[in-house]
């Protein structure tokens, strides 16, 4: 219950972020109170990205938090825990797998002390082994947290599809 609490109230400061404006709530939260400036959260993104596009198991395993805490929506199903989201993502990097996220729309807002959300549209190109590769607008929407040794890792990656266009 305290898992769902956690992430209802990430859910919930990112919506109230995106319904007041982003850039208001980035001026006023972003490195405040020890979250990552914008900077720092953007260049963990696009290692992210950069891992996923060469399908490097081992880096994107090595930018997630390291918990069965971690969340990944995908598909409508909840993914708990790193290993479970490597098992899915090794499957996943056996077909078409390629993320292009429009970074001119890149935005972080600092929830806090040691966390914070970001959100960038992404047209992601996926496509099963031997299938043709189909393209998917999604609201991409990671929360990011400071892990004991200070370094930033994705908590959460939660994908909102776009209808096509």
């Amino acid at each position: 219950m305290a898992v769902l609490r956690r992430h209802g109230a990430t859910l919930a400061l990112a919506a109230a972020a995106a319904a007041t404006g982003w850039q208001g709530a980035l001026a006023q939260t972003t490195g405040a109170g020890g979250g990552p400036a914008e900077g720092d959260a953007r260049a963990l993104f696009e290692r992210f990205v950069a891992a996923q596009n060469a399908h490097d198991a081992a880096a994107v395993e090595a930018l997630l938090w390291n918990s069965p805490d971690f969340l990944w929506i995908t598909r409508g199903q909840a993914i708990w825990g790193r290993e479970a989201a490597m098992e899915r993502f090794r499957v996943l990097y056996r077909g078409t797998w390629r993320l292009e996220p429009d970074m001119s729309q890149f935005r972080a807002v600092a929830l806090g002390p040691g966390a914070a959300q970001l959100f960038v549209p992404v047209l992601f190109t996926i496509g099963a082994p031997g299938q043709a590769a189909q393209p998917a607008r999604f609201l991409m929407n990671q929360t990011l947290r400071r892990d004991g040794d200070s370094t930033w890792r994705v908590a959460s990656i939660l994908p909102i599809p776009l209808p096509p266009s």
